[in-house]
């Protein structure tokens, strides 16, 4: 097994365990953050839901367009971050080496959280879509837990066995679910122009503009809200970046690519979908709008592809899941962070064994528990996302200004690349905790009961904050040296040469 040096200033040089360099080129470095956001299923289980806010109705596309641009300027962030620094750690490392020890943990618990508090959501839908593929459609609570669990196995088989079956799995689920979307966004749209299907409209260009939206900027707010979920994901192609080739620029450029692609693949058919239906079937069909358009556009019997399209997205995401959360911990264990257990690399497959293991695990539990309970519970775990996730990209965004402080004023470029995009992003992306903390903090806010009166969601995300404070106190106790640390500035020359960052060198 392949070892490095990791040491700070003043401290014995360790060894730390290395993943398998170059297994991954570019291409699937973006196949793997794409389909980690698993755009079908993000589409199928949001659009509904962002039509029916505060009245935005056909202004959809609007609020899709708008998400895009922090998350483009994370993207951003993450690029330059990494070219510095190609930990698969990511925002853990990251935020370490910016804001210090006390920030960095914080970074990998929330993305630890995210990851975890996901995962029985797309056990749910893949185990779901699994049966109705078999003509299920009313599957019951025992057979979706069984095949739930059996989906969450597999992909943590595939996660542990490395990086390289990974990508080749993530390649063909990935191939088929865009070749089915966009294939339904064609049909659909050349039935909406020759056929006129009953309450289609044909689409306008007002659509797209976030200044047409009647309810105005509270509308807007909150489909944005919602908007936000449906790009979360792409950074799982930068926690792969050691096991990329060309791992200081290929991973980063991935991300950007990545936020293009969904964009594009989602305006295509939430435009398609909303013509071709009207708003009556995004309004009364939030739970999955495309369900109800698949026989219609389709016929009989070719509407499964688009039900198998929607089962491969779920699958996919729910591998591409476990990859970026064993990487984390697996950077938190050799950085001492966490115990370094999880900082194992297995010998035969350079994979996180035990980290990947321990996801799997910990997220076939919750599943259980969650199904067991309050099936609304899984869909309150997934709303509890907005404030993770706003949290991690946003602190992101953050860390890239603090650690490139010493070279943002050289030149106007640089401040342009390196503070004033990522800044916004992360501004953005903290209003989107605030906003989150108040709409969903509501005794209303969350599909089960209140607990403590407050919303179920607001009352999970609390939970972990809670949690995440014991869990870094305890390991402040037991494993002190790497709360020692102190923060660190990006190298003078780091982008020297560099096609995408500017200033003397670029």
């Amino acid at each position: 097994m392949e070892s490095a040096s990791l040491a700070e200033p003043g401290e014995v040089t360790v060894e730390r365990p290395k993943l398998k360099a170059n297994a991954i080129g570019f291409v699937s470095n973006i196949v793997i953050g794409v389909a980690s956001v698993a755009p079908g299923y993000s589409l199928a289980a949001t659009l509904g839901f962002i039509a029916a806010v505060s009245g935005l109705g056909f202004q959809a596309p609007a609020a899709i367009w708008v998400a895009f641009l922090p998350m483009a300027a994370i993207a951003l962030a993450y690029y330059f971050l990494n070219k510095a620094d190609p930990d698969c750690g990511t925002t853990f490392s990251w935020m370490t080496k910016a804001m210090g020890p006390l920030w960095g943990w914080q970074g990998g618990w929330a993305i630890l959280v995210a990851d975890v508090l996901v995962m029985p959501n797309l056990a749910q839908i893949a185990a779901q879509y699994t049966l109705n593929l078999f003509g299920d459609g009313s599957p019951s609570n025992t057979a979706v837990t069984i095949i739930g669990i059996g989906w969450i196995v597999l992909m943590t088989i595939i996660c542990y066995i490395g990086i390289e079956l990974n990508a080749r799995t993530q390649r063909v689920l990935l191939a088929f679910e865009f070749f089915v979307l966009v294939i339904f966004a064609v049909v659909t749209l050349i039935k909406v122009y020759t056929g006129h299907p009953t309450g289609s409209v044909h689409p306008n260009i007002s659509w797209f503009s976030p200044f047409a939206i009647k309810g105005g900027l509270s509308a807007l707010n909150g489909g944005l809200l919602l908007a936000i979920f449906i790009y979360w994901g792409w950074d799982s192609g930068v926690s792969v970046n050691e096991e990329t080739e060309d791992s200081t620029e290929a991973p980063g450029k991935a991300a950007l690519i990545s936020n293009v692609v969904l964009v594009l693949i989602y305006l295509l058919v939430t435009t398609a979908a909303a013509a071709y239906g009207g708003l009556g079937n995004l309004v009364h069909n939030q739970a999955d709008v495309f369900s109800p358009l698949g026989h219609s556009v389709f016929g009989g019997g070719l509407d499964k592809i688009l039900t198998l399209a929607i089962l491969c997205s779920a699958s996919a995401s729910t591998q591409t899941t476990i990859l970026p959360t064993a990487r984390t911990t697996l950077s938190m264990g050799r950085a001492g962070a966490i115990p370094e257990k999880f900082g194992e690399v297995n010998p035969r497959f350079l994979s996180p064994g035990f980290s990947t293991i321990w996801m799997g695990t910990v997220s076939t539990i919750l599943f259980v528990v969650l199904m067991a309970t309050s099936v609304n519970l899984i869909a309150d775990a997934f709303t509890a996302l907005a404030v993770t996730i706003a949290f991690y990209y946003g602190f992101s965004g953050y860390a890239c200004v603090i650690y490139y402080r010493k070279q943002i004023f050289e030149t106007a470029r640089k401040f342009v690349m390196l503070c004033l995009i990522p800044l916004l992003g992360a501004l953005f992306l903290t209003w989107i905790i605030v906003k989150a903390v108040i709409v969903y903090s509501a005794a209303d806010g969350g599909y089960a009961k209140p607990i403590l009166g407050i919303g179920s969601p607001i009352a999970i995300a609390l939970l972990t904050v809670v949690l995440g404070l014991i869990g870094m106190a305890i390991q402040r106790i037991t494993m002190p040296a790497f709360f020692r640390r102190k923060r660190e500035i990006a190298p003078a020359d780091i982008l020297a040469g560099d096609p995408i960052a500017v200033g003397r060198h670029g």
